[in-house]
């Protein structure tokens, strides 16, 4: 059995929306963020006390990035996954780690420093110099997507869902404005997925859950 320790649209989204997509059987444990601050014991399972954790038999994984490349490879090699063979091998690996670290890294920073902390440790310079930075990494995005429909092999795979989260947190931001044309219609194509729809719907269910008991 697979369990994902999950807070509400984290970057655990990522892999609960790749759980969604592959149809496998999987346990979810919604979280207080920051888990490391409102559940101790939760370091017992990952010591850095972040989330996401994607726990298989024995194998634990914490990065949100390897995970997706982790399920996919393991359960849909030529599906959400690109194999070595394949066009589009380079690309699916370019993307699935530029989701994370050249769009999701200055959002975060960004929301922290703009919004997370109290008010008095609050850097605004710094929160609008990291959103400057995603929006100039956006436009490489958009025209990379001119003509196509996903960004590697032709094909939905688990870049799309790194790429995607780190849109979805932009337009959380309030960014969505800032989307060119390809971006916004690439959005849509994702957002409309029933894989995404469920994984949105899962979380909440969980999250009542957990608030109830």
């Amino acid at each position: 059995m697979i369990t994902l320790y999950h807070c509400t649209d984290a970057r655990s989204f990522r892999c609960l929306w790749a759980l969604e997509e592959l149809g496998l059987s999987y346990e979810l444990k919604p979280m207080a963020f920051p888990p490391r601050l409102t559940t101790p014991s939760f370091l017992e399972v990952n010591p850095t006390g972040t989330i996401p954790w994607l726990q298989d038999d024995e194998v634990g994984l914490s990065e949100s990035a390897a995970i997706l490349e982790y399920l996919a490879v393991r359960h849909s090699p030529r599906g959400l996954a690109v194999a070595p063979d394949e066009t589009g091998y380079a690309a699916w690996l370019q993307w699935l780690h530029f989701g994370e670290a050249s769009l999701t890294v200055p959002l975060a920073t960004a929301l922290r420093w703009g919004m997370l902390e109290r008010a008095e440790r609050r850097q605004p310079v710094v929160a609008e110099d990291y959103r400057e930075q995603f929006l100039v990494r956006l436009a490489y995005l958009a025209s990379s997507l001119m003509g196509r429909s996903y960004v590697a092999a032709e094909r939905f795979t688990t870049a799309d869902i790194s790429v995607g989260y780190a849109l979805m947190l932009s337009r959380m931001m309030g960014l969505q404005k800032s989307f060119p044309p390809s971006v916004q219609d690439y959005w849509g194509r994702l957002s409309e997925r029933p894989a995404y729809r469920a994984a949105k719907a899962r979380q909440q269910s969980a999250q009542a859950t957990a608030v109830a008991a």
